[in-house]
């Protein structure tokens, strides 16, 4: 046994930019109960998404490997168990494995890992967002862009009211099982959909963000002359559907509600474990799928590998995890699998060890490592070609595959103002992190066989003409909503 074994519970939320959390040190953002769990255990301050955007990042999440490696592309990808994950593992190992909300899987059949899914969300009708796939030969508008401009302010939504069902179902199962004393191990992941867009919140968390109390995004300093961000801008139309700033305004202040909507509910989860005299032998782990850009450089939503996107909070509090501590060696999603692995008390395996991520156990106990390489890939919605992003030492490389690259020192320069890859003395640093790329990956190759699948699936679904006649969906449905196509 590697690690004593303990129960897990495994919490992750949607969309929740790393920036917007009190222990992560936003100055409005009320998120209590994640910075008592950051207080008691380990907070990993460097940590990303394997891939910008949901079905791409639970699919790399779930088996413990880069998405070119899955082929699970975009939103139109869902992962359906093919591909063993960690869930798979702690089966073969004899662990109970259940799952309450969010998975944007396949459906509930398909053997993802999971003994039991309790309320599950999937991907709609089994496949996603097919509209988001159309990228050749070029991209068109996401006509559905507006929605998130108009749907905001306090409310209620099929989100939120589906996030309470999680909620409320996550602690009734914890408190059964703290009251059937088995003494079997076992693994809860709990996944809720906020912060995820619509920005509409309820009442009492949007109250706590006055408007005078919000400040506008930050805007880029200079106007990018850039094809790709070219056409991601026409594609992505978020921004230019406020009316004014207040409206802005409004959209930050639901986006911060709704994460302290959703530490309100966690709150609930970890009382339950309390309550229920199971905090000793648990674990505990909190993360994003992926962050959203809210506003910045007048973007929104995900997609990007520029922090507010790309970055994740990364929370683990229990035996192995030192309590108070910060960690600022670089980590990922992929690092989740072995973490899991070792916290159920089991052994790494041949197989295991063959994927990129290392152990939470060895970054949280070692000193730090800024010299460690997290690698980050989108090949969907608004791109007309792969980017990649590759973060290592104080540099954030940004490769667009056939246009020309970004690098940002994100030691001198964190909110990623000023891109330095056309400064004579950066040129060195291009190269030798196109060099780290390529030895990950071919991006070209892997560009085109994304693009190849979409062909496919495109064709598959009617063609593109059909496609853009009918629409995209805004979002997935909860359970029992029905989508709406725009």
């Amino acid at each position: 046994m590697s690690k004593q074994a303990k129960n897990f519970v495994f919490i992750m939320a949607d969309e929740h930019n790393s920036k917007a959390l009190g222990c992560y040190g936003h100055p409005v953002v009320k998120t209590p109960n994640l910075d008592l769990l950051a207080n008691n255990g380990t907070l990993f301050r460097n940590a990303y998404t394997n891939s910008p955007v949901c079905v791409p990042s639970r699919a790399s999440f779930a088996t413990g490997k880069y998405i070119h490696e899955t082929g699970n592309w975009d939103n139109a990808s869902p992962y359906d168990g093919s591909q063993k994950g960690w869930g798979h593992r702690l089966q073969e190992s004899g662990h109970l494995v259940t799952s309450i909300g969010k998975l944007h899987y396949t459906n509930t059949t398909d053997p993802t890992g999971f003994d039991e899914q309790i309320s599950p969300m999937h991907t709609l009708n089994g496949q996603g967002d097919v509209f988001g796939s159309i990228r050749e030969p070029s991209l068109p508008v996401r006509n559905q862009s507006r929605d998130l401009a108009l749907e905001i302010g306090p409310g209620e939504t099929q989100y939120t009211k589906y996030d309470k069902e999680i909620r409320d179902k996550s602690c009734d199962w914890i408190r059964e099982m703290a009251d059937e004393k088995s003494g079997k191990t076992w693994f809860l992941f709990i996944s809720f959909i906020s912060p995820h867009y619509p920005l509409i919140v309820p009442e009492e968390f949007y109250e706590m963000y006055p408007l005078d109390q919000i400040e506008l995004p930050k805007k880029r300093k200079n106007k990018i002359d850039h094809p790709w961000w070219d056409a991601f801008e026409k594609c992505f139309t978020f921004d230019e559907h406020f009316e004014n700033d207040e409206k802005r305004k409004i959209a930050i202040a639901s986006y911060y509600g709704l994460c302290s909507f959703v530490d309100d509910n966690i709150g609930k989860i970890l009382a339950a474990i309390d309550e229920s005299g199971i905090r000793e032998e648990t674990r505990i782990m909190y993360v994003g799928d992926h962050g959203d850009n809210l506003g910045a450089r007048n973007l929104w939503g995900k997609a990007t590998m520029y922090e507010e996107s790309v970055s994740i909070p990364m929370i683990v509090s229990g035996e192995g995890f030192p309590k108070d501590s910060t960690i600022d060696t670089p980590v990922s999603l992929v690092d989740c699998y072995p973490t899991i692995i070792e916290s159920m008390g089991e052994e790494l395996n041949e197989e295991d060890n063959d994927r990129p991520g290392d152990s939470l156990f060895s970054v949280a106990n070692n000193s730090t490592d800024m010299s460690r390489t997290i690698f980050s890939e989108y090949h969907a919605a608004g791109s007309i070609s792969a980017s990649f992003m590759i973060r290592k030492n104080k540099y954030k490389y940004i490769h667009y595959v056939g246009y020309k690259p970004e690098l940002y020192d994100m030691e001198n320069d964190p909110e990623e103002f000023l891109d330095i890859s056309e400064r004579q003395d950066s040129q060195k640093i291009l190269e030798e992190y196109e060099k780290i790329l390529r030895d990950i990956l071919d991006p070209e190759k892997a560009d085109e066989s994304a693009k190849k699948y979409q062909r496919e699936l495109i064709e598959a679904y009617g063609g593109r003409e059909y496609l853009l006649k009918r629409g995209g969906i805004n979002t997935t449905p909860a359970p029992g909503g029905e989508a709406k196509f725009t």
